[in-house]
């Protein structure tokens, strides 16, 4: 492509319908990460990422901005050069060990902090589009090792199609085997707080598992293999996030009273999700939410799978 070319995708958020985690490694370069085993899927929420080329002298320009339609929107106050998407332009151009200059436009509509990979889903977006609008002929597994630096959560988004199809994450996001599709239609519900993510694992290293991590991971994979997502869904950071956010568990136990459906958290939280039998199910239960809660409170938006 050439200067003043331009390509706009979308960064789909995701879901874990099922995440096992594992104790903290205790030495080596990972000690204190966590081993997970995580059933992911995309979802139809997406923020958009536009890149237009600019001539190889000009400096880069950047934008981030929430989309008028966005239903939790946040402050938008860390640096630019913070900002995953940007992160991966410049790590790409680090790469190349040549500037490749743009003008990117991120217009958000997850949720920040919600559990749901939007920064994530935004760098690789970035990195996808950069390296189209330049014709960097970057192999996908060079992608992914660049996204390491990213995030754990980076790798799963670069996958071969636009909208990343439904994967078993295993190690440390590393491990990435991607599973049939899973269809079906979800709920998202946006509470008004987050849960930080570092004190939902300290919590969670906190409470004893009552079931092994493995005997966990292979229930994971048998989800997965089935793509049944209207099975015995679990995610072990749930329990945590509501210690961490009692809020968070009262607001559960309200959505499973309004709607008879059961809520899950989705990452670290504090996003929840219900799964609805179809679309018209799904217009439903937002329409419950929206009359048993105030939207400041609680925001409802029915999505499907993709």
């Amino acid at each position: 492509m050439k200067p003043g070319d331009s390509i706009t995708v979308p960064a789909y958020a995701k879901v874990n319908l099922a995440l096992a985690v594992g104790p903290p490694v205790d030495a080596g370069p990972r000690k204190g990460w966590h081993p997970i085993s995580s059933w992911m899927a995309a979802v139809s929420l997406s923020d958009t990422l536009t890149l237009r080329r600019l001539p190889d002298d000009s400096l880069s320009r950047y934008a981030v901005r929430w989309d008028d339609a966005a239903l939790r929107k946040s402050a938008i106050d860390w640096s630019i050069t913070k900002d995953l998407a940007v992160r991966a332009h410049l790590a790409l151009e680090g790469t190349e060990a040549r500037a490749l200059p743009v003008q990117m436009r991120l217009d958000k509509r997850t949720p920040v902090g919600g559990g749901l990979g939007g920064g994530s889903s935004d760098a690789a977006a970035a990195l996808r589009a950069t390296a189209e609008l330049f014709g960097v002929r970057t192999a996908a597994s060079e992608l992914r090792a660049l996204s390491g630096a990213l995030g754990s959560d980076v790798a799963f988004f670069l996958d071969e199609e636009r909208s990343p199809r439904p994967a078993l994450v295993e190690g440390f996001g590393d491990r990435i085997e991607r599973m049939p599709g899973a269809r079906g239609s979800l709920v998202l519900l946006f509470p008004e707080f987050g849960c930080p993510t570092p004190e939902v694992y300290r919590a969670f290293d906190a409470v004893d598992a009552k079931t092994s991590f493995e005997s966990r991971a292979e229930s994971v994979r048998g989800m997965a293999l089935a793509a049944d997502v209207r099975g015995d869904l679990f995610n072990d950071l749930a329990a945590p996030a509501e210690l961490v956010a009692p809020g968070l568990r009262d607001l559960r136990a309200a959505v499973e009273a309004a709607t008879a459906v059961p809520a899950h958290v989705t990452g670290s939280g504090s996003t929840l999700f219900l799964v609805a039998s179809d679309p018209d199910h799904a217009e439903w239960l937002t329409r419950a939410v929206g009359e048993a809660f105030d939207p400041a409170r609680l925001a409802a938006l029915a999505v499907g799978l993709v």
